[in-house]
């Protein structure tokens, strides 16, 4: 029987499995082949058990594929085998070259689809207990890519420094210094940031400070990719908030 060549690109959330919707579940039951990435949490995988899977990812500045050999391997794939699910890690769509591949596999004749994820820019905070926006506290939020195709610090960083909004940034660790100094610069050194490593996974580690000191904060608690930064005052309402789920905890029992 004649398969159409399709791709689905197909977010899977921040990490922690239960946090990919049931659409996407859909569709991955449905694949032929899955091509997935380093961030996604390779359980997810069971829930495509018949199909070709594949690592496209990258670990620790290695490349599994690069980008033209993944766009290549999708069309090559769904001609061969039918359906390609294209796994990314969080929402496809920020900061993870979904609409690239989608355009790249279109251009190629193959027909396409896309199923939103949960990005780990709004969840990770979330279940960290930090709300993104807060009345009183910020109106409005930045989501930033740490590291842009040229391996700098994206200037909207200098940017969002300047503003009273919270800033997300993704892919920034290395970047850290950096980020630092230009707030210190802004006059910011006492704005409070936090930086989750790992976030919604079982593995997943926190650090809180201030910018003046989550330089000596990452040292002491080892923090390191993947993991995202968070500041502005809003970092302030996780203790808050994770009194009140205490105290409701507490009053359950």
């Amino acid at each position: 029987m004649y398969k159409q060549a399709k791709l689905s690109v197909v977010g899977a959330g921040p990490g922690d499995v239960d946090q990919i919707t049931l659409k996407a579940i859909k569709v991955l039951a449905s694949a032929d082949v899955v091509l997935y990435d380093a961030l996604v949490n390779t359980a997810l995988l069971e829930y495509a058990s018949k199909a070709e899977q594949i690592f496209v990812g990258k670990r620790r500045g290695c490349y599994a594929y690069q980008q033209e050999q993944i766009n290549e391997l999708i069309v090559s794939r769904a001609k061969s085998h039918g359906h390609v699910v294209r796994l990314k890690g969080g929402d496809p769509f920020v900061f993870g070259r979904g609409s690239e591949e989608m355009e790249y596999a279109a251009a190629q004749g193959l027909e396409v689809a896309m199923v939103p994820g949960i990005s780990s820019c709004l969840s990770v905070p979330a279940a960290q207990n930090i709300p993104v926006t807060k009345r009183g506290f910020s109106e409005s939020f930045w989501v930033i890519t740490g590291t842009t195709k040229n391996h700098k610090l994206s200037n909207d960083v200098q940017l969002a420094a300047k503003s009273n909004a919270t800033v997300v940034i993704l892919m920034g660790m290395s970047k850290l210094s950096q980020i630092v100094s230009l707030f210190k610069s802004e006059g910011k050194s006492n704005s409070s940031i936090a930086i989750i490593q790992n976030g919604t996974r079982e593995n997943e580690k926190i650090g809180v400070g201030t910018i003046a000191t989550i330089e000596q904060e990452v040292k002491e608690k080892e923090l390191s990719n993947p993991a995202i930064i968070i500041i502005g005052e809003v970092v302030k309402n996780r203790q808050t908030i994770a009194e009140l789920t205490a105290m409701s905890a507490e009053v359950d029992v």
